[in-house]
């Protein structure tokens, strides 16, 4: 039955992989992601994070300046590290952001390591790169509650900004400092923020004994149950979009009432079928950015293993079996990039 299961899971899988190309390919070719990593053909559902990426480091020296620039938000209070803090494994361990003036976001602040890997931004997919991302927390009235008129106005006047932006973009006569070079280097510094070399990543590579019995067994077990239908390549999830409750009415049983923000990739297509499903996240760290789900409902990650037990593949796991589960998930932990500003 858990070999069915899997097969039938792998199959849905594919059918929303599917789905979600389609998403991407009718009109939306100029903004497709910028691919800094391209994994090697392998015959594993799961792929290795690279060591490193080829990236433009002047591009993400200016790029990590910008995403710790509280002037990037209206009143000056909030940056791009106010909710994606590094020391935070790139979240804000909140259930729902704050923005501007203490305001409450509707959802949970995914991480913003190994971002550069998912096939979409936002939980709703509504941004297909990490430049076209870049643009909805400045102008969201919740979280920075800016425009890019008002943010280049402050950069020109920085003694440093124009000097930096001429560097990489010369333009003779005129100033450089434009959105799309704003986006463009806080999204090569994003792509930068890799978590390389978790011990899954060294089994991957072919050191068997990187992984421990428990995670060895919890790898076994992610497969057989299903787990590996939604969350499989390099980034374990964000290649592909999946409904919250398959198996369960997970918002019936929640106990809250519907919000906006629960119908998930609705909001951007209107089509029936696109109600409540969301992003597949990345289980990449996933020991380290709790609390869980779209809206931060789920406080550790034993209850979010179980919720996801329940409601997508319809099972009740044994205590043995969540152990397991749970080695395989720390095994995901990679090497945390640097802090520093």
């Amino acid at each position: 039955m858990p070999q069915f299961r899997a097969v039938f899971l792998l199959l849905i899988a594919g059918l929303f992989v599917w789905g979600g190309w389609l998403f991407v390919s009718p009109g939306a070719v100029s903004h497709a992601p910028v691919q800094a990593y391209t994994p090697p053909a392998t015959d594993q559902p799961i792929s290795p994070i690279p060591p490193r990426l080829d990236l433009d480091l002047r591009k993400v020296a200016l790029g990590r300046r910008l995403f710790n620039d509280p002037r990037l938000s209206h009143d000056d209070t909030i940056s791009c590290a106010t909710c994606h803090q590094l020391t935070k494994a790139g979240a804000d361990a909140r259930p729902l952001a704050l923005g501007i003036a203490g305001r409450s976001n509707t959802v949970n602040t995914p991480t913003i390591f190994n971002s550069g890997f998912n096939f979409r931004q936002f939980w709703d997919g509504r941004a297909a790169s990490l430049e076209e991302q870049a643009e909805g927390p400045i102008h969201n009235p919740v979280e920075m509650a800016s425009s890019w008129r008002e943010v280049i106005a402050k950069l020109e006047r920085d003694d440093d900004y124009p000097r930096e932006f001429a560097a990489i973009w010369p333009a003779a006569g005129e100033t450089t400092i434009s959105a799309a070079h704003i986006q463009s280097a806080l999204a090569e510094f994003e792509r930068g923020l890799i978590t390389p070399d978790a011990p899954f990543d060294r089994y991957l590579r072919g050191d068997l004994q990187a992984l421990s019995a428990a995670a060895r067994q919890g790898w076994e077990l992610f497969r057989n149950l299903g787990c590996i239908a939604c969350h499989q390549g390099v980034n374990v999830g964000g290649n592909m979009y999946a409904n919250l409750g398959v198996m369960g009415d997970f918002f019936a049983d929640r106990g809250k009432p519907i919000q906006k923000s629960d119908l998930g990739r609705y909001n951007v297509t209107g089509r029936e079928e696109d109600r409540h499903m969301f992003k597949v996240p990345s289980l990449r760290n996933v020991e380290r950015t709790a609390p869980y789900f779209h809206d931060g409902s789920i406080a550790t990650l034993d209850k979010a293993v179980d919720t996801m037990a329940r409601y997508q593949l319809g099972v009740s796991l044994s205590a043995e079996q969540r152990k397991a589960l749970l080695a395989f998930l720390g095994s995901l932990n990679g090497i945390l990039p640097e802090t520093a500003p």
